[in-house]
């Protein structure tokens, strides 16, 4: 066991250390008033900041969760440390030399476990960098030469070289007094057949530090072509390495994160270097993970959750960059912030974008430009087809439940009327509702949205009950549209010589009641409504025997013999029923076309927007020559 800390060293600590100055490495502090200090606090999830700091009395406290205590309080928390790790780590960042009463100095091997494992590694990165002078490492130069990095980015970034030896490193830190579990339990080395060896051979070495600056993890790239190992090699999970908690360029990022409430996430290492090398010095990376909840705690504590923070997420624009772009919109109702993606030109990643158009590329490339939602919504509707209500439909069951998951009301509704216009759904009313509706069953339902139909969202089919032997909606009379195409079909069976040859020119899609629009296609099959004039009973059966089943057949026997709503049945009315479902077929046209446009703006091919304002100008002119003219201008 080791010796317990001289009260007087352990009292020199807390002196020498401000409690603000460590804090301050962990999250975001603003002035509270009366000299203290807050931020969100680190040890509970909160939206506002009840984490307070007193530098002149040198004690923290959440006003949330209770937590409190003083420097080395603080970083024993923050970090799982003994209070003698937490005393030793300050004492080495101010420089103090501490005394044990038992046993004099404290020997290297008795110090706790996480500031062992962590002294390694400090140890190993400085190796690694003098390595990158070898000869043996010129593969490695040669391959940061070629992506723009020369010998002062390296050592800004603390870029080193594994040698391609079984244990040139792990013989070197058994020298420094490391024993053999130790070096395993790091990470640094792995069990080989005669003992240790190196985990990392002959690879370029990135060191991954904490927030606090130290080095917990190692970031290795293939380098070989005779190496048989990943492209990229991380330090596996170990007591001071989680790769779900570990964000690279986190530490030399956080002041600029902190104080432009701003941060740009980017996929590898080099696109770090390259962002930081370019002025974005807000750009961090993951570890060999996808972004989730924890990177999201640490960014969070740094943005402080204000209105106008921003965090831009780049991917390449193929399909796995798109897919881990969608993965991270799954969490972010997490973020207070404004979220966005950036896509480079050509797909290319930052580092490439540098190499190849410069530093104002990479900054540019990072300006806010699409907002993460808009991205995952195009990506969604973009499987459908927008030309067809179906499609259109089908899209919205989709992309509806993912609007519905904002929780801001006012920015919910602001989507909504978005996802209309992706849509091409001129009723935006319908959308919002839509939307509001599934935000309700979700919050019935504890946060877990309606019961999932097709996509994992609910159908809208399921809104009202479907007529025996039919899909879609239910029949109702009181409905205009369909009162009237009733109509029609019932002068099409019964005095087919009022309404030919002009019905006969009508598509099923014109019908809008499932129903009727099959009885439309069995007047089609059965040679139309003109073989109704030289013979109405033997066309009746021919329609008939046209159905493709018995529901439908019965649907054409009703209509056959249904009173005509009109007492004087001549060709004025027909020529009404004809115009009227005419129009509506028209009208339904036009805000298809209409909603073309809006999906195409003012960024689409210019010979595709021409021919669809040219076809929305014919389908106007003809809508208002139906209302003018009537049944002359069919």
């Amino acid at each position: 066991m080791a010796g317990r800390i001289n009260d007087e060293d352990v009292k020199a600590v807390r002196d020498a250390v401000p409690i603000d100055a460590v804090v301050s490495e962990y999250l975001q502090l603003r002035n509270a008033g009366g000299g203290n200090l807050k931020g969100l606090c680190p040890f509970h999830d909160e939206k506002s900041p009840s984490f307070q700091v007193s530098p002149s009395k040198g004690f923290f406290h959440c006003f949330g969760c209770q937590e409190g205590g003083d420097t080395i309080t603080f970083v024993m928390k923050i970090d799982h440390l003994t209070f003698s790790e937490a005393v030793e780590r300050l004492a080495g960042q101010a420089g103090i030399t501490l005394r044990y009463e038992e046993g004099g100095y404290n020997p290297s091997h008795q110090r706790g476990e996480r500031i062992r494992l962590v002294e390694a590694h400090k140890i190993a990165a400085q190796f690694y960098v003098d390595q990158l002078e070898s000869p043996e490492a010129e593969i490695g130069r040669k391959f940061l030469a070629e992506r723009g990095f020369d010998q002062a980015a390296a050592a800004h970034f603390g870029v080193g070289y594994s040698p391609a030896g079984w244990d040139h490193l792990t013989r070197f830190l058994r020298g420094k007094g490391f024993t053999d579990k130790e070096l395993t339990l790091s990470g640094l080395s792995q069990e080989g057949r005669r003992g240790p060896i190196d985990r990392f051979r002959g690879r370029l070495m990135w060191p991954i530090r904490d927030i606090g600056g130290e080095v917990v993890g190692f970031g290795a790239r293939r380098l070989r072509e005779d190496d048989n190992g990943p492209k990229y090699l991380n330090t596996p999970e170990t007591p001071i390495y989680k790769k779900s908690q570990v964000l690279y360029g986190i530490d030399l990022a956080k002041k600029e994160i902190a104080k432009s409430s701003r941060a740009v996430v980017v996929e590898g290492y080099t696109d770090v270097m390259a962002c930081h090398l370019a002025g974005v010095t807000t750009a961090i990376a993951t570890c060999g993970t996808a972004f989730g909840g924890d990177h999201i705690k640490i960014l969070r504590r740094l943005l402080m959750d204000n209105g106008s923070a921003r965090v831009i997420f780049t991917f390449d624009g193929d399909a796995a960059g798109q897919k881990a772009a969608l993965r991270a919109f799954e969490d972010d109702q997490k973020f207070a912030a404004e979220t966005y993606i950036a896509i480079a030109p050509d797909n290319m990643d930052p580092c490439d974008l540098r190499l190849v158009k410069g530093d104002e590329a990479v900054a540019d490339l990072v300006e806010p430009r699409t907002p993460l939602f808009e991205f995952a919504l195009r990506q969604i509707v973009s499987r459908y087809d927008l030309e067809t209500p179906a499609g259109r439909a089908a899209a919205l069951d989709e992309a509806a439940p993912v609007v519905a998951r904002i929780k801001n009301s006012a920015s919910q509704h602001e989507v909504a009327v978005q996802l209309a216009g992706m849509l091409g759904i001129l009723d935006t009313q319908f959308v919002v509702k839509r939307v509001a509706q599934l935000a309700r069953w979700a919050r019935d339902r504890g946060g877990k949205g309606p019961a999932p139909a097709r996509g994992g969202a609910p159908s809208m089919a399921a809104a009202a009950p479907a007529t025996p032997g039919f899909g879609g909606p239910a029949l109702t009379l009181r409905n205009p549209v369909y009162a009237t195409e009733r109509e029609l079909l019932k002068l099409a069976l019964q005095h087919p010589h009022l309404v030919s040859p002009a019905f006969d020119a009508y598509g099923i899609d014109e019908f809008t009641a499932a129903p009727y629009a099959a009885v439309r296609q069995a007047v089609l099959e059965a040679g139309g409504a003109e073989q109704g004039v030289q013979d109405p009973q033997a066309y009746l059966v021919a329609v008939r025997e046209a159905a493709p089943d018995d529901a439908v057949r019965a649907m054409v026997t009703e209509l056959a013999v249904e009173a005509i709503h009109r007492k004087t049945v001549d060709e004025a009315y027909a020529g009404e029923q004809l115009v009227w479902v005419r129009r509506r077929a028209v009208d339904r046209r036009i805000r298809d076309v209409q909603g073309t446009l809006t999906r195409l703006g003012n960024g689409g091919d210019p010979a595709q927007l021409a021919a669809v304002q040219n076809e929305l100008w014919v389908l106007q002119q003809y809508g208002q020559a139906l209302r003018e003219r009537g049944a002359e201008a069919l």
